[in-house]
Protein backbone atom coordinates (compact mmCIF):
# COMPACT_ATOMS: atom_id res chain seq x y z
CA UNK A 1 0.00 0.00 0.00
CA UNK A 2 1.34 3.40 -0.94
CA UNK A 3 2.12 6.02 1.66
CA UNK A 4 1.20 9.64 1.22
CA UNK A 5 4.82 10.54 0.55
CA UNK A 6 5.05 8.03 -2.27
CA UNK A 7 1.87 9.39 -3.82
CA UNK A 8 3.13 12.95 -3.58
CA UNK A 9 6.17 11.91 -5.62
CA UNK A 10 3.93 10.70 -8.48
CA UNK A 11 1.39 12.38 -10.68
CA UNK A 12 -1.45 10.78 -8.70
CA UNK A 13 -2.07 14.04 -6.85
CA UNK A 14 -2.26 17.30 -8.69
CA UNK A 15 -0.75 20.12 -6.67
CA UNK A 16 -1.21 23.76 -7.50
CA UNK A 17 2.11 25.57 -7.44
CA UNK A 18 0.44 28.85 -6.51
CA UNK A 19 -1.30 27.50 -3.41
CA UNK A 20 -0.73 29.24 -0.11
CA UNK A 21 1.13 27.22 2.51
CA UNK A 22 -1.06 26.36 5.49
CA UNK A 23 1.93 26.11 7.84
CA UNK A 24 5.23 27.96 7.75
CA UNK A 25 8.50 26.83 9.29
CA UNK A 26 8.40 29.75 11.72
CA UNK A 27 5.08 28.61 13.18
CA UNK A 28 6.49 25.26 14.30
CA UNK A 29 10.16 26.10 14.77
CA UNK A 30 10.00 25.32 18.51
CA UNK A 31 8.53 21.83 18.10
CA UNK A 32 10.63 18.68 18.44
CA UNK A 33 9.97 15.18 17.12
CA UNK A 34 7.85 13.12 19.52
CA UNK A 35 9.02 9.65 20.46
CA UNK A 36 6.87 6.78 19.18
CA UNK A 37 4.65 5.45 22.00
CA UNK A 38 5.73 2.15 23.54
CA UNK A 39 4.54 -0.03 26.36
CA UNK A 40 1.53 -2.05 27.42
CA UNK A 41 -1.01 0.66 26.68
CA UNK A 42 -0.34 0.41 22.94
CA UNK A 43 -1.78 -3.11 23.00
CA UNK A 44 -4.47 -2.23 25.52
CA UNK A 45 -5.59 0.72 23.41
CA UNK A 46 -6.13 -1.53 20.38
CA UNK A 47 -8.13 -4.03 22.46
CA UNK A 48 -10.29 -1.20 23.83
CA UNK A 49 -10.80 0.14 20.32
CA UNK A 50 -12.06 -3.24 19.10
CA UNK A 51 -14.38 -3.77 22.07
CA UNK A 52 -15.80 -0.24 22.15
CA UNK A 53 -16.24 0.09 18.38
CA UNK A 54 -17.95 -3.33 18.17
CA UNK A 55 -20.27 -2.46 21.05
CA UNK A 56 -20.91 0.97 19.57
CA UNK A 57 -21.86 -0.47 16.19
CA UNK A 58 -24.12 -3.04 17.84
CA UNK A 59 -25.91 -0.48 20.00
CA UNK A 60 -26.18 2.09 17.22
CA UNK A 61 -27.22 -0.34 14.48
CA UNK A 62 -30.86 0.78 14.40
CA UNK A 63 -30.11 4.52 14.73
CA UNK A 64 -27.48 4.23 11.98
CA UNK A 65 -30.01 2.45 9.75
CA UNK A 66 -32.51 5.27 10.35
CA UNK A 67 -29.88 7.90 9.55
CA UNK A 68 -29.02 6.02 6.35
CA UNK A 69 -32.70 5.99 5.39
CA UNK A 70 -32.96 9.73 6.12
CA UNK A 71 -29.92 10.46 3.95
CA UNK A 72 -31.45 8.49 1.08
CA UNK A 73 -34.93 10.04 1.38
CA UNK A 74 -33.50 13.57 1.58
CA UNK A 75 -31.38 13.08 -1.55
CA UNK A 76 -31.79 9.66 -3.27
CA UNK A 77 -28.51 7.99 -4.11
CA UNK A 78 -25.52 6.54 -2.28
CA UNK A 79 -25.87 6.66 1.50
CA UNK A 80 -22.14 6.54 2.26
CA UNK A 81 -19.10 8.06 0.67
CA UNK A 82 -15.69 6.49 0.87
CA UNK A 83 -12.60 8.62 0.54
CA UNK A 84 -8.83 8.24 0.90
CA UNK A 85 -7.30 9.42 4.16
CA UNK A 86 -3.77 9.12 5.56
CA UNK A 87 -3.30 6.71 8.45
CA UNK A 88 -0.57 5.33 10.67
CA UNK A 89 2.84 5.34 9.03
CA UNK A 90 1.54 7.64 6.30
CA UNK A 91 -0.38 4.78 4.63
CA UNK A 92 -3.65 5.45 2.86
CA UNK A 93 -6.94 3.86 3.89
CA UNK A 94 -10.59 4.22 2.93
CA UNK A 95 -12.59 6.34 5.38
CA UNK A 96 -16.37 5.93 5.69
CA UNK A 97 -18.87 8.70 6.35
CA UNK A 98 -22.53 9.34 5.75
CA UNK A 99 -23.01 11.33 2.56
CA UNK A 100 -23.86 14.94 3.41
CA UNK A 101 -23.64 16.51 -0.04
CA UNK A 102 -25.99 16.20 -3.00
CA UNK A 103 -25.48 13.60 -5.70
CA UNK A 104 -24.93 16.35 -8.30
CA UNK A 105 -22.01 17.85 -6.36
CA UNK A 106 -19.00 18.30 -8.69
CA UNK A 107 -16.72 15.32 -8.16
CA UNK A 108 -12.97 15.30 -7.56
CA UNK A 109 -12.95 18.97 -6.62
CA UNK A 110 -11.88 20.55 -3.36
CA UNK A 111 -14.66 22.31 -1.49
CA UNK A 112 -12.77 25.58 -1.88
CA UNK A 113 -12.89 25.17 -5.67
CA UNK A 114 -16.65 24.62 -5.82
CA UNK A 115 -18.75 27.71 -6.43
CA UNK A 116 -21.09 28.28 -3.46
CA UNK A 117 -20.41 24.88 -1.80
CA UNK A 118 -23.13 25.44 0.82
CA UNK A 119 -25.84 24.89 -1.78
CA UNK A 120 -24.63 21.33 -2.31
CA UNK A 121 -25.01 20.34 1.36
CA UNK A 122 -28.25 18.41 1.87
CA UNK A 123 -30.78 19.34 4.54
CA UNK A 124 -29.96 16.13 6.40
CA UNK A 125 -26.26 16.68 5.83
CA UNK A 126 -26.30 20.09 7.47
CA UNK A 127 -27.65 18.58 10.69
CA UNK A 128 -25.47 15.49 10.52
CA UNK A 129 -22.35 17.65 10.16
CA UNK A 130 -23.30 19.96 13.00
CA UNK A 131 -23.82 17.01 15.36
CA UNK A 132 -20.92 14.99 13.87
CA UNK A 133 -23.30 12.08 13.24
CA UNK A 134 -21.86 11.79 9.72
CA UNK A 135 -18.63 10.55 11.36
CA UNK A 136 -20.21 7.54 13.12
CA UNK A 137 -19.53 5.06 10.26
CA UNK A 138 -15.86 5.51 11.17
CA UNK A 139 -16.50 3.08 14.01
CA UNK A 140 -16.13 0.49 11.25
CA UNK A 141 -12.71 1.97 10.43
CA UNK A 142 -11.78 1.61 14.10
CA UNK A 143 -12.93 -2.01 14.15
CA UNK A 144 -10.85 -2.72 11.02
CA UNK A 145 -7.74 -1.19 12.56
CA UNK A 146 -7.49 1.80 10.20
CA UNK A 147 -8.26 4.22 13.02
CA UNK A 148 -8.53 4.52 16.78
CA UNK A 149 -11.31 6.11 18.79
CA UNK A 150 -8.84 8.80 19.87
CA UNK A 151 -5.96 10.24 17.90
CA UNK A 152 -5.04 12.98 15.41
CA UNK A 153 -7.77 13.39 12.81
CA UNK A 154 -6.94 11.72 9.45
CA UNK A 155 -6.12 14.08 6.60
CA UNK A 156 -6.64 13.93 2.85
CA UNK A 157 -3.46 13.23 0.81
CA UNK A 158 -3.45 16.72 -0.72
CA UNK A 159 -2.61 18.47 2.56
CA UNK A 160 1.08 18.18 1.79
CA UNK A 161 2.49 20.83 4.09
CA UNK A 162 0.63 19.42 7.10
CA UNK A 163 1.70 15.87 6.19
CA UNK A 164 5.30 17.02 6.02
CA UNK A 165 5.03 18.40 9.56
CA UNK A 166 3.31 15.26 10.84
CA UNK A 167 6.08 13.08 9.44
CA UNK A 168 8.78 15.37 10.78
CA UNK A 169 7.38 15.44 14.31
CA UNK A 170 6.43 11.77 14.59
CA UNK A 171 2.65 12.13 14.51
CA UNK A 172 2.21 9.18 12.13
CA UNK A 173 3.53 6.82 14.81
CA UNK A 174 -0.08 6.51 16.02
CA UNK A 175 -3.39 5.69 14.35
CA UNK A 176 -5.65 8.60 13.43
CA UNK A 177 -8.73 9.02 15.58
CA UNK A 178 -12.45 9.64 15.34
CA UNK A 179 -11.85 12.43 17.84
CA UNK A 180 -8.74 14.12 19.17
CA UNK A 181 -7.22 17.05 21.04
CA UNK A 182 -7.92 19.56 18.26
CA UNK A 183 -11.59 18.49 18.16
CA UNK A 184 -12.12 19.32 21.84
CA UNK A 185 -10.09 22.53 21.65
CA UNK A 186 -11.80 24.49 18.93
CA UNK A 187 -12.35 22.07 16.05
CA UNK A 188 -12.82 24.19 12.88
CA UNK A 189 -11.58 27.28 14.71
CA UNK A 190 -8.10 25.79 15.24
CA UNK A 191 -5.46 26.85 12.73
CA UNK A 192 -3.39 24.21 10.87
CA UNK A 193 -0.29 25.11 12.89
CA UNK A 194 -2.22 24.74 16.14
CA UNK A 195 -3.56 21.37 14.98
CA UNK A 196 -0.02 20.13 14.41
CA UNK A 197 0.85 21.26 17.93
CA UNK A 198 -2.09 19.33 19.35
CA UNK A 199 -1.06 16.30 17.27
CA UNK A 200 2.49 16.37 18.63
CA UNK A 201 1.25 16.91 22.17
CA UNK A 202 -1.02 13.88 21.84
CA UNK A 203 1.88 11.63 20.84
CA UNK A 204 4.08 13.05 23.60
CA UNK A 205 1.41 12.53 26.30
CA UNK A 206 0.07 9.28 24.83
CA UNK A 207 -1.75 7.25 27.46
CA UNK A 208 -5.04 6.08 28.92
CA UNK A 209 -5.55 9.22 31.00
CA UNK A 210 -5.37 11.52 27.98
CA UNK A 211 -7.59 9.26 25.85
CA UNK A 212 -10.22 9.12 28.59
CA UNK A 213 -10.12 12.90 28.97
CA UNK A 214 -10.64 13.41 25.23
CA UNK A 215 -13.47 10.88 25.01
CA UNK A 216 -15.36 12.42 27.94
CA UNK A 217 -14.91 15.90 26.48
CA UNK A 218 -16.04 14.86 23.00
CA UNK A 219 -19.78 14.59 23.63
CA UNK A 220 -20.41 18.18 24.77
CA UNK A 221 -17.82 19.60 22.38
CA UNK A 222 -18.65 17.79 19.16
CA UNK A 223 -22.21 16.56 19.47
CA UNK A 224 -23.19 19.94 20.87
CA UNK A 225 -21.93 21.55 17.66
CA UNK A 226 -19.28 23.61 19.44
CA UNK A 227 -16.52 24.87 17.16
CA UNK A 228 -18.38 24.00 13.96
CA UNK A 229 -18.20 26.61 11.23
CA UNK A 230 -20.63 25.74 8.43
CA UNK A 231 -19.04 26.22 5.05
CA UNK A 232 -15.60 26.41 6.65
CA UNK A 233 -12.98 24.65 4.58
CA UNK A 234 -10.22 23.15 6.66
CA UNK A 235 -9.24 21.01 3.65
CA UNK A 236 -9.82 18.01 5.90
CA UNK A 237 -13.28 17.84 4.35
CA UNK A 238 -12.06 18.84 0.91
CA UNK A 239 -12.75 16.73 -2.16
CA UNK A 240 -15.88 15.19 -0.67
CA UNK A 241 -16.63 12.61 -3.31
CA UNK A 242 -19.87 10.77 -3.91
CA UNK A 243 -18.69 7.16 -3.93
CA UNK A 244 -18.95 3.85 -2.15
Amino acid sequence: MQSVLEIQQTDAVEVRDDRELLITEEQVSDLQRAQAPKGVYCAVKRILDVILSFCGLAVLLLPLALVALWVYIDDPGKVFFVHDRVGKGGRLFKLYKFRTMKMDTPKNMATMDVEDPDRYITRAGRILRKLSVDELPQLFNVLRGDMSLVGPRPLIPQEEDIHTMRHRFGVYAVRPGVTGLAQINGRDLVSPAEKVRYDVRYVEDFGFKLDAKILFATVPKLFGGEGVVEGYDSREAAEEEVAV
